[in-house]
């Protein structure tokens, strides 16, 4: 008979502590050796994990109203701008925004870490004035505590599969996939495959707008499809795109945030960027959900692009699965090229254990989404046009 589960059974027995949570990681050995249906039948929730470098991320802010109240028409964060076109002390500081004192050595990225560990951060912010907020500058510290809300709103998470990038070119590359040598001196990639959230629930069966995630160490939500979304990106036969697809849109509170999951970095002669964790539970609500959630490195494919060319369609040098890639090296034109990922498997795994105990321990409930995303779109480019032909 066939396996068929809801969410509100699954949740009564996380309430009940008896439901069986296993890692994205942990299913692939259980089906290997008591097959699918068994699996369904046994397993209720599969956990997920990722923690790599998400551009896309920044944070909402409410510093609260001075007196005399200013309307913030420019606001730095240890000097680096953030977002006042709002309301008067509202800001968005982005992940990749610089700081106007130290260039690419400190960005938003810096600030977020700063203010979810608990560091004092310094507040600019300057107007033009008004009747009702008189006030023309402001000056002072701030932490978390002090402010009111922050939360991160982060439009694009948690890519569905990423291209490996290599580098044909004669000269060193710079890029947010970081340093690629000369002469397809090594190769970069960027996911935690087999762990990934989207790779395991490649049809968006269970993730969608509404889902409760792992997000930086506390719940967050999935708040809508994410930006540059693309599920109609070529797939295997397992149904995982075999290049960047789905995305998610994640929202969360920065103050219940944790620096073990959310890290600021910087990428040589790049910029900065911000490493987030995120996990999803999957709810087995049927066999064909551990099916999907069952597929190993070896069986999940990537595509070789060449950043060396300028162009967005860039030429690629074939499919490689991420066996091959963690192996430490993969052929290229008869050729051996180092591999190396920029993302952590091991933080990805550590984030899917994390949270198979906060299920296992009912602080995390399974949510169906509110609304699926939908598979028929795809993503355009920007094409240059004139005011004429548009």
């Amino acid at each position: 008979m066939a396996v068929k589960k809801t969410y509100e059974e699954i949740n009564e027995k996380i309430r009940r502590g008896e439901a069986v949570v296993v890692t994205a990681e942990e299913i692939i050995d259980i089906v290997k050796d008591e097959g699918v249906a068994k699996a369904a039948r046994k397993v209720d929730v599969i956990t997920t994990g990722t923690f790599g470098p998400m551009c896309s991320t920044g944070a909402f802010i409410n510093f609260g109203h001075s007196d005399p109240p200013i309307r913030m028409a420019k606001v730095w964060l240890n000097d680096v701008p953030a977002y006042a076109g709002v309301a008067a002390v509202d800001a968005y500081i982005g992940a990749t925004e610089l700081s106007e004192v130290l260039g690419m050595a400190y960005g938003g990225a810096h600030v977020i870490e700063d203010l979810i560990a608990g560091k004092k951060v310094k507040l600019v912010a300057k107007s033009y004035g008004t009747d009702c907020y008189p006030r023309k500058e402001i000056e002072t510290y701030i932490n978390k505590d002090v402010i009111n809300e922050a939360y991160l709103f982060n439009p694009r998470n948690a890519y569905q599969n990423y291209a490996v990038a290599v580098n044909s070119s004669a000269r060193i590359l710079y890029t947010y996939m970081g340093t690629l040598l000369p002469r397809l001196g090594n190769a970069t990639y960027c996911s935690a495959s087999q762990l990934s959230p989207l790779i395991n629930d490649p049809f968006y069966r269970t993730i969608g707008i509404g889902t409760r995630v792992f997000l930086a160490g506390t719940q967050g939500y999935v708040a809508w499809q994410g930006t540059q979304f693309n599920p109609q990106q070529a797939r295997g036969e397992n149904g995982v795109p075999l290049s960047p697809a789905g995305t998610l849109a994640l929202i969360g509170n920065l103050k219940q945030m944790n620096t073990d999951f959310i890290r600021a970095a910087t990428f040589h002669n790049y910029g900065t960027t911000m490493f987030v964790g995120v996990g999803v539970p999957i709810p087995v609500l049927d066999e064909d959900i551990v099916e999907k959630a069952s597929i190993s490195d070896k069986d999940i494919y990537t595509t070789i692009v060449d950043y060396s060319v300028p162009q967005r369609s860039k030429p690629n040098f074939g499919r490689v699965s991420y066996a091959e890639l963690r192996s430490g090296k993969i052929e290229i034109n008869g050729k051996q090229v180092r591999t190396a990922p920029i993302s952590s498997y091991t933080r990805a795994r550590k984030i899917a254990e994390t949270l198979k105990t906060w299920v296992k321990e009912g602080k995390f409930f399974v949510q169906q989404p509110v609304e699926t995303f939908k598979l028929g779109q795809s993503v355009k480019p920007l094409e240059i046009v004139t005011e004429e032909e548009i």
